[in-house]
């Protein structure tokens, strides 16, 4: 199959590129949208999904397969998703039912992967002693100027309320509450646009309440990413990666940005304990940084998400918390258990190369092409 890939230098896209090569395809890379339609080929690819490509494919009737990590991804409300040139692999299952329900025809659940071959030729174990870290969490804290909701100047009473909700959603893991309208009904909802403003570019049919909803969703991870980052602080030597310009989180150490491929496998392999809590714009999906953590042979303690307990066995493959406590408790016995931390580890990786490698989940992706 001849592929014209869309490289937007996405971190994971020679991996990707890699996996089509060794199965045999011929990939053919592009920048300029307005390629489409001048180069022969079976079908376009990107992760993510660009209306723009899709208009393209759509006029010159060429299949456009795309596959979404990102959550939230509003490019998806373009009213382009309706094409039936249109292959589009989303790693979340709610959010899969959810296009369906707006009338994508051609969407399809497809979890994330890994390149197994590059990983395993890394030697990620001889590696030197700056990588060697008893905590690790590798990640965003959204502490910036996307942090939209703390933009906002909510009155008073409003900001306590929501102050509540958000404290509420933190101890929830795998149910999302800030979509519960008994909490945030009809009637707050319309309090909040007077004070949550957008321009509307007429671009794509985005839902704006739901914007607002995933602003305070992304709040409510600014606050908990933070909380149990001090927590473990207080208790273990906890490193962070995250951008430069980060707030600091006392009694943790941020070592700035690791880069995907030269840094991150060893970071994620030579930590005693890698940390994932799980984005709550997600509602059910895998994050990227699990299959990451495990494809390079880390130990991860993770927040419950349905697809991960679905995926994964609890306690063999990975450990999952249901609770904020937890990560203390967990993080405590595995740092004292090193013969089971590291059985663990090998398992989630043994796991993750089987089911979630590029190779194995490529072909159920390509096939899905044709028009």
């Amino acid at each position: 199959m001849r592929i014209l890939y869309y490289d937007w230098d996405e971190f994971n896209g020679e991996d990707c590129r890699d996996a089509m090569r060794r199965r045999g395809h011929e990939v053919v890379t592009f920048r300029d949208r307005a390629d489409i339609g001048k180069r022969d080929c079976d079908c376009v690819f990107s992760f993510d999904y660009f209306p723009e490509i899709a208009e393209k494919c759509h006029e010159h009737k060429i299949s456009y397969i795309s596959w979404v990590f990102d959550c939230p991804h509003y490019p998806l409300y373009s009213g382009t998703i309706t094409y039936e040139e249109n292959r589009i692999h989303i790693f979340d299952k709610r959010l899969c039912e959810e296009l369906k329900t707006q009338g994508a025809k051609h969407v399809y659940h497809t979890p994330l992967g890994v390149n197994e071959e590059r990983l395993r030729s890394l030697g990620l174990a001889t590696q030197p002693e700056s990588y060697l870290h008893d905590v690790t969490f590798l990640g965003n804290l959204y502490d910036n100027e996307f942090n939209f909701f703390d933009q906002a100047t909510f009155p008073e009473d409003i900001k306590e309320y929501l102050a509540d909700v958000i404290d509420a959603q933190q101890l929830i893991y795998g149910k999302d509450i800030i979509s519960d309208k008994r909490l945030i009904d009809a009637s707050m909802m319309e309090m909040l646009r007077s004070f949550i403003q957008f321009e509307d570019t007429g671009k794509y049919s985005v839902d704006y309440d739901r914007v607002i909803l995933d602003i305070i969703r992304k709040k409510v991870t600014v606050t908990e990413r933070r909380k149990i980052l001090e927590a473990l602080g207080d208790c273990f030597d906890t490193t962070l990666y995250t951008t430069p310009d980060a707030k600091p989180v006392p009694g943790v150490t941020n070592l700035g940005l690791a880069d995907y491929n030269a840094q991150m496998p060893y970071i994620f392999h030579n930590s005693k304990i890698n940390i994932n809590m799980t984005f709550r714009c997600i509602p059910s999906g895998i994050p990227l940084r699990v299959m990451d953590v495990l494809g390079s042979g880390g130990f991860l303690i993770t927040t419950y998400q349905d697809e991960i307990a679905e995926y994964f066995e609890e306690d063999k493959d990975l450990v999952i918390v249901r609770t904020p406590d937890e990560f203390i408790e967990k993080t405590a016995y595995y740092l004292e258990h090193e013969d089971e931390r590291k059985e663990i580890a090998i398992n989630g990786q043994k796991k993750v190369f089987e089911k979630f490698a590029y190779t194995k989940l490529l072909p159920e992706v390509l096939t899905k092409n044709r028009i």
